[in-house]
């Protein structure tokens, strides 16, 4: 069995002439989250991944295995729920709030700028429903965000000053 112990975020700095060559392996979320586990590649070769504690693996990462070859990783379609905003009744704003709400509960959360996804849920769904919003059964690739605490994984590969030369106290009495 071939081994991974190396991510390559995105692919980033690697020759598209090399990615479209390629391996795949097609990983849904809840494996996807695991730092250890066995699958196969589309060429049939079995790959033992042993990548540090925490990290996520996401759609589009591409893994190094000991013989020096490389696996794209694609996100699965698999059953998640899809929430938009009734039109109707409501206005987008509307998922910001649902947005809230699952947060609050702990939910993975995929953000969309017209739509939310999450695993199926069927009380989660009802309440959905409830501050209506309209919901759908559908298989897709899920790619929930990390966390804003998140560790492991990946960011962005690179910081930004977000003082925006802003350079005083927001201690103010009022």
């Amino acid at each position: 069995m071939l081994q991974s112990s190396k991510l390559i975020a995105q692919g980033q700095g690697l020759a598209p002439v090399l990615l479209k060559r390629a391996s795949t392996m097609e990983l849904d979320w809840d494996l996807r989250q695991k730092s250890r586990f066995e699958t196969t590649d589309s060429s049939g070769r079995s790959v033992g991944v042993f990548l540090p504690r925490g990290t996520v693996v996401r759609g589009g990462d591409v893994l190094v295995l000991d013989d020096g070859s490389l696996v794209r990783v694609i996100a699965a379609p698999q059953p998640v729920l899809r929430i938009t905003h009734c039109s109707q009744h409501g206005t987008p704003y509307d998922l910001i709030r649902a947005a809230y709400h699952l947060g609050n509960r702990h939910v993975p959360i995929e953000l969309k700028p017209d739509h939310l996804k999450i695993e199926p849920d069927h009380v989660l769904a009802d309440m959905l429903r409830a501050m209506h919003l309209i919901v759908h059964s559908v298989e897709e690739a899920f790619e929930p965000e990390n966390g804003a605490y998140a560790t492991g994984g990946h960011g962005h590969g690179h910081s930004h000053d977000h003082s925006h030369g802003d350079h005083h106290s927001h201690d103010h009495a009022h």
